[in-house]
């Protein structure tokens, strides 16, 4: 098919009124960039709660307009229900459907056939072909890592499998299912699942809670992978280094625990820090800090309530060992995949946390900075669209996948 032609442009020159908060609302920002001026916070509507943050900017930080004019464009509109998306040393993009399909895309918005040799997914409900990475050193060995939700004896989990991309790129060989959860549970929800390779050459992987108040409590128990994020060799063994959990029967490829339903994956280009964004009930939607070993919370603490509007659990959000959200959201924005901006094409962008918003319509822009968000944007939003999955190609360029089948470029004018 023919690309399409769609371009809007944007230059963004007005200073930003001064937004009104504790803390100043001009900060400092790196060498050679100028400093984040805020304004009001992005965020509207009325909070679903009254729960407090647990410290300043922890939530509806001050708003920032990028400066620098940037343009995007949609390159296809073609795609069906893409889930995942990675870009490739050659400059094309592999994308995964969720029906269970994975296809290269040229970056002038060629679709190819579907990859032969993908193992069958369970496709129902928020289950199928899901987050997908390649290896460090795929030029040399073409190797493919992807998250699905498999059918089992007893219900359905989530697996990861890898593979080598053919030469003409048209078949997976040598496929094997690496890994398996170990809770099976019969519903189709909240399956997870990103999965990137950390600084140290293992997978990661977010794996959901599967949302039944039947499992839930499984984030919390060692002995289950649900609620999880795991760390694995490219092999489906338990990494080495990995935290030693308390519990008789803890499983050795637990990385961290107590989460609801993860949907977000990105190592930090500088630091190679671990960061997670998954979805709250109504309200909660989190940015985390991973450490190692720790308990991020879900259920016992959370800053969202029940759908039909009751506290979850006794209604708490801090308790003693258990870790707080870098930032939240209250309403609601559904964060998905997410990466952080390398280079400097758009030198206001670099090493912000870029996140696919899907209830939101948008993406989102954080400013982090020593591990504190100090500026939030919205881009896109004019577009209506249910961002699935955000990466950088090879070119630079930010490429976004929505639900409707679209896939956008972003980059500088």
């Amino acid at each position: 098919m023919k690309p399409l032609g769609l371009i809007k442009i944007f230059s963004m020159s007005a200073v930003l009124l001064a937004f009104s908060c504790e803390e100043p609302p001009t900060l400092n920002s790196p060498a050679g960039i100028v400093p984040l001026v805020l304004g009001p916070p992005v965020e509207t509507q009325a909070a679903n709660t009254n729960y407090k943050p647990a410290f300043t900017g922890q939530t509806r930080i001050g708003s920032l307009v990028t400066k620098i004019p940037y343009e995007y464009k949609i390159i296809t509109t073609s795609l069906k229900d893409p889930w995942g998306i990675v870009g490739l040393p050659n400059g094309k993009l592999l994308v995964t459907e969720q029906s269970g399909t994975m296809r290269i895309l040229t970056k002038e918005g060629l679709i190819g056939s579907p990859i032969a040799n993908i193992p069958a997914v369970n496709s129902s409900g928020q289950g199928g072909l899901l987050g997908l990475c390649i290896d460090p050193n795929f030029i040399a060995n073409r190797m493919v890592y992807w998250a699905f939700s498999e059918n089992v004896a007893g219900g359905s989990i989530t697996s990861v499998a890898k593979g080598k991309l053919s030469e003409n790129e048209g078949i997976m060989e040598s496929v094997a299912v690496i890994y398996r959860s170990n809770t099976p549970f019969n519903g189709n929800l909240h399956f997870g699942a990103r999965i990137v390779i950390d600084n140290t050459g293992h997978l990661l992987v977010c794996i959901g809670e599967r949302s039944s108040t039947s499992t839930r409590l499984m984030a919390q128990s060692v002995n289950s992978s649900l609620g999880k994020v795991i760390r694995i060799t490219t092999d489906g063994a338990k990494a080495s280094g990995n935290p030693l959990f308390n519990g008789a029967g803890a499983l050795g490829e637990l990385y961290t625990i107590g989460h609801r339903n993860p949907q977000g994956l990105a190592i930090h280009p500088i630091t190679g820090d671990v960061w997670l964004g998954e979805f709250g009930p109504k309200g909660g939607d989190e940015i985390n800090l991973l450490k190692p070993g720790k308990n991020y919370g879900w259920p016992i603490i959370t800053y969202g309530i029940e759908y039909s509007g009751q506290k979850v659990g006794d209604g708490i959000q801090q308790k003693e060992n258990m870790e707080q959200p870098i930032y939240y959201w209250d309403p609601s924005v559904s964060p998905s995949g997410m990466t952080f901006y390398k280079g400097n094409r758009v030198s206001e962008w670099q090493n912000n946390l870029f996140v696919g918003a899907l209830g939101g319509t948008h993406i989102l822009r954080l400013h982090i900075s020593n591990n504190i968000v100090q500026g939030e944007e919205r881009l896109l939003s004019g577009e209506n669209q249910r961002f699935r999955d955000i990466t950088q190609g090879v070119d630079g360029a930010l490429y976004a996948i929505t639900d409707a089948g679209r896939l956008y470029k972003i980059d500088k004018k």
